[in-house]
């Protein structure tokens, strides 16, 4: 039945020709008029009245009036619509919240979640990433069989709470159009299922034998998902199990350190990975070229954006700007206002923009995680390419890492960066892998390669090898585990570092 499908499907797609002229060529035009849309409604609300938001208001006036936001300044806004007031940050009903993973180590998040929200910007740009990969695979065959979405679920609220909670994948599945749900892959209530072990074991035990042709989610964990479908099926790598598969629609963390580990499990050179930006607070971009995974900023899609510009180390360099004044090569801090009530909210990724025709860009880490104690100014985009640079030379496969500094002054050890790395498996050289990842990290980083010279300032980074399990173990401590969450990169402190290493 589904296999006929197809055809329509991917005929609908295919002819969206106006969107892709809109998305790639019209992106200044249609970011002015996001934002007057976004004032409009922001100006009879209580936020926006408090800044005088007018419905005509210029961006220079909202950019003068509305002062940059985070997530502590507006959390009275959002805990009066916990409580059920109503026009308080956006102009409609709020139902939903979205609980973001925020910081790891800390308490979560809660965003709204408007139904314009869903509407223009999380549906559109779903249909909007569907669009372009139809115009990349002209003759793909995705929509013969069904995708599995790896998500999070949904979670309880206080008692005073009046509307209702999950995490952002979980709402978009409970608001998904019926032809998506169709093309999902297993039942929704395995997919929203809140134990996290049962979870991994009902995905592979109801679609081992179905026709799968494309994964959604967080590469860490998908590779759980992966593992335990070969296990069941008794399959040497996935291909087997799915031969149909065209595609994994990636983000949430940097796919580099894992490509290695996922061509193995999927043998194929015509196989996709499609780079994406979906978040808690919007879906702000995704891959739109077949060999470059720039994201294309998604210009039409509800979100009005202004960049801060910073260096590496998220010291501010300047005022925000809008897109029309970005520049190549820049590191920015994102802000975004979005029609959920976010106004002129810094998002917490930082980004460098590739291209501004059209106005591409990479995520090269966030704002809260690099390390800087030394002047050193690591990114996690630095860390993610130098340590899969480590692991192609030396044979590693790698599951997750993270790292911090390790101080002057302290007795037993030097001035360095602790890198806590969980192997798949492990390399062939340790000390050819610590050479290899010290080595790329100066090529990429300047600022690194000086505080390295010599050994006057920081020296070599020290490699402490994790047990198998580790990092899952400290996500289900700080009760963060599931593929929503993931393990922080860079820190400029000690504090998840030694939280980890006390575990064991």
């Amino acid at each position: 039945m589904i296999e006929i499908l197809n055809a329509p499907i991917r005929g609908y797609f295919s002819f969206r020709d106006e969107r892709l002229v809109t998305l790639i060529e019209n992106q200044i035009q249609t970011q002015e008029v996001w934002l007057n849309y976004l004032v409009k409604n922001g100006a009879s609300t209580q936020f926006g009245k408090k800044y005088g938001m007018s419905k005509d208001m210029t961006y220079f006036e909202f950019a003068s009036e509305v002062p940059l936001q985070d997530y502590v300044s507006l959390l009275p806004y959002i805990e009066r619509i916990m409580k059920g007031e109503d026009y308080i940050l956006w102009n409609s009903k709020i139902n939903w919240m979205a609980k973001s993973s925020g910081t790891t180590a800390g308490k979560s998040k809660y965003i709204p979640v408007s139904e314009e929200s869903l509407k223009f910007n999380n549906f559109l740009a779903a249909r909007d990433s569907l669009t372009f990969f139809c115009e990349m695979f002209p003759e793909t065959e995705i929509f013969s069989g069904k995708g599995i979405t790896l998500g999070g679920s949904f979670h309880e609220m206080g008692p005073e709470a009046k509307v209702k909670c999950g995490d952002v994948s979980a709402i978009l599945m409970n608001n998904m159009p019926i032809l998506g749900e169709f093309l999902k892959a297993p039942d929704k209530e395995i997919l929203l299922n809140d134990n996290w072990n049962e979870k991994l074991r009902l995905i592979a035990e109801n679609t081992y034998d179905k026709n799968i042709t494309s994964l959604s989610g967080v590469p860490s964990w998908f590779l759980l998902v992966l593992k335990e479908v070969l296990n069941i099926a008794g399959k040497k790598n996935i291909l087997e199990v799915w031969p149909n598969l065209e595609v994994f629609f990636h983000g949430g963390v940097g796919f580099k350190p894992y490509e290695k580990e996922y061509r193995k499990l999927i043998p194929s050179d015509n196989f996709f990975y499609m780079n994406m930006y979906n978040a808690s607070e919007g879906f702000f971009g995704f891959q739109f070229q077949r060999d470059c995974s720039d994201l294309l900023l998604l210009t039409d899609n509800g979100v009005f954006y202004e960049f801060i510009p910073i260096d590496a180390a998220s010291e501010r360099r300047g005022k925000p700007v809008p897109l029309t004044d970005v520049e190549v090569g820049q590191l920015y801090a994102m802000v975004i206002t979005t029609p959920s009530g976010l106004w002129r909210y810094e998002i917490g990724d930082t980004v460098m923009f590739t291209s501004t025709n059209p106005y591409s860009y990479r995520i090269v880490g966030r704002t809260t995680q690099y390390i800087n104690t030394f002047g050193e100014e690591l990114i996690v985009d630095n860390a993610d390419k130098a340590i899969f640079e480590a692991c192609e030379k030396t044979g590693a496969v790698l599951k997750e890492y993270t790292a911090a500094p390790i101080y002057l002054g302290n007795a037993k050890e030097e001035a360095c960066h602790e890198w806590l790395i969980e192997f798949t498996r492990l390399p062939d050289n340790m000390e050819l892998f610590t050479s290899v990842l010290d080595a790329t990290l100066k090529k990429l980083n300047s600022d690194y390669e000086a505080k390295r010279t010599g050994d006057l300032i920081l020296h070599q980074p020290k490699i402490s090898v994790m047990p198998d399990g580790t990092f899952i173990k400290w996500l289900d401590s700080v009760g963060k585990l599931g593929g929503q969450f993931k393990v922080p990169r860079l820190q400029n402190d000690r504090k998840i570092v030694d939280a980890i290493l006390q575990l064991l």
